[in-house]
């Protein structure tokens, strides 16, 4: 059955392992959100929206950054939302698991010794909690079905 996805991750690494997921979404309608500019041309990730980038210091990037997910979210009835990071990505989450969307949080390989502070934000929206670290996984309580790099 195939689902209406969105996927999301900041610009970097977060985006760059989003983009090796690709094949598992295979059959499936995706659209992308990242917050970089000409990073979906780059990687030829078409539907692609762009959104404001955020962290948790700057309050008026972060509220902007949930409205604009909040409008996107709301047009596209995603049943399935997936972020490999960073704040943008549980903001993501957070709006679609409060709109009956299964939530998938990635956390990012770079995170070698503990869960990221947005993946530990992001513990409490996702359906499915992962880390690509076997020990940090199960250190977290999170899930762990290998890495993607």
């Amino acid at each position: 059955m195939t689902k209406r996805i969105l996927a999301i991750a900041s610009g970097g690494g977060h985006w760059q392992q989003l983009m090796l997921m690709r094949p598992a979404f295979e059959g499936h309608d995706v659209t992308f959100a990242t917050t970089l500019p000409g990073l979906p041309e780059q990687f030829d990730a078409r539907p692609y929206h762009l959104i404001p980038d955020c962290n948790r210091d700057e309050k008026a990037a972060a509220l902007a950054c949930t409205l604009r997910l909040a409008g996107l979210i709301l047009r596209l009835r995603p049943q399935v939302i997936l972020s490999t990071g960073a704040l943008p990505g549980v903001i993501a989450l957070a709006i679609g698991r409060a709109m009956g969307a299964r939530t998938i949080w990635v956390d990012s390989v770079a995170n070698a010794e503990e869960m990221s502070s947005s993946g530990r934000l992001a513990r409490r929206f996702a359906h499915l909690w992962m880390s690509q670290w076997e020990h940090v996984a199960a250190e977290a309580g999170a899930d762990y079905a290998g890495a993607v790099l």
